[in-house]
């Protein structure tokens, strides 16, 4: 009994996840510079087919993972987004004032830093969204590790901007990382979306329909051109908060799938994604524009873009520092911005083909993230020493007794 109870508290904590990627990190650079390693890339590119008639899907196992497995990662982010909009913490525009900004801010500087690295190369130019993301499960992990002396309004912070954050790699997915339009495919998607928003008006108590036609849009939005990941989140928003019956299937869903995505999806996404092949590396491949635009991007990009705002709308009087936070926490929080991970790899994905650019992808992203991860944790282990634990235990009761 002692040891499940043991197990239960590791799997409900918000570190958990956070060490399930780095597990699957390690395993995949470890087989990928083993003798494994051509092995692990046949594993990735073997190609599976599903037909539906005269229609037929054929990718490899690593495009399944991407474009299918992603699209329930994208649908529990769709989820998150939905309650947190109508119920959570995006619901009241004053406490979205500042994480928002910075959140903007935290995607602009990245991007102009790796823009500025490749300007003059239109091969890797296209990569500019790649270090804007930030990893909400690998940075909430690290927060959770520096311990509870840390001051519970730097998660909500947190939080709130990494959501922000993932709302606006969703927009940058759609409007750039979109291939050629078919406008049928398009039109197809119509009748699904019109299915969901016919069960979202009635309320309806069981949502299997729902997800069986979020299936069929999935389906429509890959063949149109769009990618397939934004099936997820428009089926996420047909989701009812509240039921016919005061229920909530959306928190049901919510709960039941978070542990499948945060254990098996985002790791075996990571497993596929991360294994850098370190053979015959040197210092001068991390000099490479494109990877130190990427790790650049996370580090110095990210820093400037959340701390720098949040700097100047304190000093200027526009918000106020969350409660029991100084400028270390704030600057450590900074730092966890910058664990791209994830999210990162994803839009690198999509905006490179060639194994080779892939391979820098990989390295600057894997750079960038861990400097991000072990100077915020440092810093925040630092700014926290003189913390009082009883009081982010408190900001926590307060929190969830106005959540209640």
């Amino acid at each position: 009994m002692g040891l499940r109870r043991e197990l239960d508290k590791f799997f409900s904590s918000d570190a958990s996840g956070g060490i399930f990627l780095i597990l699957a990190t390690v395993m995949a650079l470890i087989i990928a510079n083993s003798s494994l390693g051509p092995a692990y890339d046949e594993w990735l590119h073997t190609y599976l087919k599903i037909s539906f008639g005269e229609s037929e899907l054929k990718n490899s196992l690593l495009h399944w993972i991407n474009d299918g497995l992603m699209a329930v990662f994208f649908f529990l982010v769709g989820l998150e987004l939905k309650y947190e909009l109508i119920e959570g913490k995006l619901k009241n525009p004053a406490d979205v004032l500042m994480p928002g900004v910075a959140a903007i801010a935290g995607m602009a500087c990245p991007a102009i830093v790796y823009v500025s690295l490749n300007l003059g190369n239109s091969a890797t130019l296209g990569g500019w969204a790649i270090p804007a993301a930030t990893d909400i499960a690998f940075a909430l992990g690290v927060l959770a590790l520096v311990g509870p002396k840390v001051p519970s309004s730097l998660k909500i912070f947190l939080l709130t901007l990494a959501i922000l954050d993932d709302m606006g790699a969703i927009v940058v997915i759609a409007l750039f990382y979109t291939a050629d339009l078919q406008v049928d495919y398009l039109f197809l998607s119509l009748i699904p979306l019109a299915g969901m928003y016919i069960q979202l008006r009635r309320k309806a108590h069981r949502v299997a329909p729902t997800l069986l036609m979020g299936l069929v849009l999935w389906f429509f939005v890959l063949k149109s051109g769009v990618h397939a990941t934004l099936a997820g989140v428009l089926t996420a928003f047909f989701i009812p908060i509240k039921d016919r019956y005061g229920k909530s299937p959306l928190h049901a869903l919510e709960h039941g799938l978070s542990p499948y995505v945060l254990f098996f999806i985002v790791p075996l996404f990571a497993f596929g994604n991360a294994g850098v092949n370190l053979t015959g590396l040197t210092f001068a491949d991390l000099l490479d524009p494109l990877a130190l635009g990427i790790a650049g991007g996370l580090v110095v990009g990210k820093q400037v873009g959340v701390f720098g705002v949040v700097w100047l709308m304190v000093k200027t009087g526009v918000a106020r520092m969350p409660k029991g936070a100084n400028w270390g926490h704030i600057y450590g929080i900074a730092c966890l911005a910058g664990i791209g991970f994830t999210m990162s790899l994803f839009i690198g994905t999509l905006s490179f083909s060639d194994a080779a650019l892939m391979n820098s992808v990989r390295l600057g992203v894997l750079t960038g993230s861990a400097i991000s991860a072990v100077v915020g944790f440092v810093v925040l282990r630092i700014a926290s020493r003189d913390g009082d634990p009883a009081e982010g235990q408190e900001d926590e009761a307060e929190g969830a007794a106005q959540a209640a």
